[in-house]
């Protein structure tokens, strides 16, 4: 009996490894060409790098712990969500961390990202990620993705136009006018611009111009486009702008160490989490609810339809990615509407883009470590407003589904409301309060006795009409 005894566990092991064989042969098939894939994964780096560089700058967070982890949570999410799905920082706390007096430290960093781990943990497994997600009006959510990829313009175009100091406050980094020429000038970022706009166009695909009269212009004209289309333009303006790191400053190749740093546990007093958690957590929560879950779910449905993403599963990722990372020093992350939309509009459009930039990532964090920042402070970031100038237009487009003019007026009330007052969570409210209003108008009353008019007689049962 005790050799029969493995039998039934047999099938079953074989049956969760096909299904695992399968999931990888389906979030990894290629579903356009590898150069395209390859220059999808850059695409989100525009908010990265201004970001992490910030961090490692003035909270001195551990950047190859950062890049190590966000590189495992790249390729895990690649394989899980078989979409470019993308790790990107939590902005808000990001922001707290560096602008506001006294600086956050390490450990009250990592105690606002576990903080906000746990919320989204809490509403994934609970479903209540999945209501909210179902309930929530679309305009108002749209409304969010324009706030965010407009914010995202704005900010790349300060990028292109100023010179930038990440160590500052968000008030004062931006400084004097960039200068027209040079290796990090206003005509190179123009340059690189122009590039991407004449090899990617708006993004929407080599077909655009299917609706020319000649066939023979047609054909000539789609192939042009193909072959355009086909260039990795994004991974070419990035392996320019490292190039020119070096040149920038040649002394980057005498400050390089090899060799990641050593990973430890950080040790998180409950003063940490009592600060983490007012002064990150809590402008963090609304914004990650809106925008690294529910807006990214809709995002995904938009870009790839038949696949859109469940809200429980991005909920729970991101819990636990920053329940374990956190803990040994990595940046809080998230997935963000905007990162997504930054790696589909340079040619992301299955998993293996992201485990690509994961790969990428993990090779930096295991070679260089925490000397890596040498060669960051040195990019351009004409080249980085650039990048990220493609990725806030792509966000914001996805907001021109609006198929009423009561929707767009909710839209864009959202989303004024949080441009001018800074806030995702703020816009969120009032936009559900302006939809509420709006369908109260609608409302018909006349079954209420209280607003039912003197010379109106009460409605008869149709039931004793028809017997």
């Amino acid at each position: 009996m005790s050799g029969d005894s493995p039998e039934p566990t047999t099938p079953l092991l074989r049956q969760h490894l096909d299904g695992w064989r399968h999931r990888l042969a389906t979030s990894l098939r290629l579903k356009t060409t590898l150069l395209s894939e390859l220059s999808g994964a850059v695409g989100d780096l525009g908010t990265y790098i201004p970001i992490v560089l910030a961090l490692t700058l003035v909270s001195h967070l551990d950047l190859s712990t950062t890049l190590i982890f966000t590189a495992l949570y790249n390729i895990a999410t690649g394989v899980l969500f078989g979409t470019p799905m993308p790790v990107q920082p939590m902005k808000s706390i990001a922001a707290v961390a560096v602008s506001e007096t006294p600086h956050l430290t390490v450990s009250q960093i990592a105690a606002a990202g576990i903080s906000t781990a746990a919320v989204l943990f809490f509403l994934g497994v609970t479903g209540l990620m999945s209501i909210l997600y179902r309930f929530l009006p679309l305009p108002v959510v749209r409304g969010v993705q324009l706030s965010q990829g407009l914010a995202f313009a704005f900010s790349a175009i300060k990028y292109i136009r100023y010179n930038q100091d990440f160590t500052k406050t968000t008030a004062t980094k931006t400084t004097d006018p960039r200068p027209w020429l040079g290796l990090d000038g206003l005509v190179l970022a123009l340059v690189c611009l122009l590039f991407l706009v004449l090899t990617t166009g708006d993004g929407s695909g080599s077909e655009s111009d299917g609706h020319l009269v000649s066939t023979t212009r047609r054909r000539r004209v789609q192939r042009r486009l193909r072959i355009l289309s086909a260039v990795p333009s994004a991974l070419m303006v990035f392996l320019l702008g490292l190039i020119l790191c070096f040149i920038i400053d040649p002394t980057i190749f005498r400050d390089i160490k090899l060799g990641p740093s050593r990973f430890h546990v950080l040790k998180i007093t409950w003063d940490d989490f009592k600060v983490g958690f007012i002064r990150g957590a809590v402008p963090q929560i609304p914004l990650s609810v809106l925008n690294s879950v529910i807006a990214v779910c809709k995002l995904s449905g938009d870009l790839f339809p038949g696949t859109e993403l469940s809200a429980t599963k991005v909920s729970v990722s991101v819990g636990l990615m920053n329940l374990v990372g956190c803990w040994f020093g990595a940046m809080p992350v998230c997935h963000g509407a905007g990162g997504l939309a930054g790696q589909y509009r340079f040619g992301g459009r299955s998993g293996l883009s992201v485990v690509f930039l994961g790969l990428g990532k993990l090779v930096l964090g295991l070679l260089f470590g925490n000397s890596f920042v040498r060669i960051l402070t040195s990019f351009p970031v004409g080249i980085l407003g650039v990048l990220l100038l493609f990725a806030g237009i792509e966000l914001a487009m996805a907001s021109r589904d609006m198929n009423s003019k009561e929707e767009s007026f909710v839209m864009l009330v959202c989303a004024a409301v949080s441009l001018t007052g800074s806030s995702a969570a703020l816009g969120f409210g009032c936009g559900i309060v302006l939809h509420l209003v709006l369908k109260l108008r609608e409302m018909d009353f006349s079954g209420i006795p209280f607003f039912r008019s003197k010379s109106e007689p009460p409605a008869e049962d149709e039931s004793l009409l028809n017997p």
